[in-house]
């Protein structure tokens, strides 16, 4: 969902737009990875980004989640020098790797290893959004409430003042019907959606950017 496929723009360039609007251009998206998803490979070695002229760095992968970056935060954060972490991770991990519980302590891993390599790191996390197989899987909707709930529990616990967590709002009208090509992956509306969460919670939070706009 955040990586993106060949010939997408991405949530991730969203974002970029609108902080470009907001603030000029006095910041970067940055991480180690550049490549998006290549549908007729499977493998992350695409380019094709719909406009690649935008900062295209990240740390996504597909189908990786908290089980997958917690390992990797740590140097990302350091080789990087990021000020602020924006993650939307967790639908994977709950499909296929761990349960609710696992994935909370996975969660609190991750924060570990981004503080240890930031001692002052911002850390803005998205609940993880259903998708379709929450509709006929409902152990799976289950897993998905449960981590939620565990998600938000574990932020207001790591919060502190000196490397502050926000839980973002989730977007309210996101329905994985009509914000997705394929019930889980979003198209460009379900990109505005995400961007715009994530803008607006670090807007109001911590007084990054403004109101998001769509145009």
């Amino acid at each position: 969902m955040t990586i993106g496929s060949a010939g997408e723009h991405t949530w991730r360039y969203r974002l970029w737009q609108h902080l470009c609007g907001a603030y000029g251009d006095p910041f970067t998206l940055v991480g180690p990875r550049e490549t998006l998803h290549d549908p007729s490979t499977d493998e992350p070695t695409s380019y094709a980004y719909a406009d690649p002229d935008f900062p295209r760095a990240h740390l996504a992968g597909w189908g990786e989640g908290w089980f997958h970056m917690a390992p990797l935060i740590g140097d990302a954060v350091r080789s990087c020098h990021a000020d602020v972490l924006l993650v939307s991770l967790g639908l994977i991990d709950l499909g296929f790797y761990t349960n609710a519980e696992q994935t909370a302590d996975n969660v609190r891993a991750f924060v570990a290893e981004a503080r240890a390599a930031g001692p002052r790191i911002r850390t803005a996390v998205l609940p993880v959004i259903r998708n379709v197989r929450v509709e006929a899987d409902p152990a799976f909707a289950d897993q998905v409430a449960r981590f939620n709930e565990l998600l938000a529990k574990t932020v207001a616990d790591l919060d502190t003042p000196a490397s502050p967590l926000l839980l973002v709002p989730p977007p309210p009208s996101y329905d994985f019907h009509t914000d997705t090509y394929d019930g889980t992956h979003p198209n460009e509306t379900g990109e505005h959606k995400i961007a715009g969460a994530f803008a607006e919670a670090l807007w109001r939070e911590w007084d990054l950017g403004g109101p998001y706009r769509t145009a």
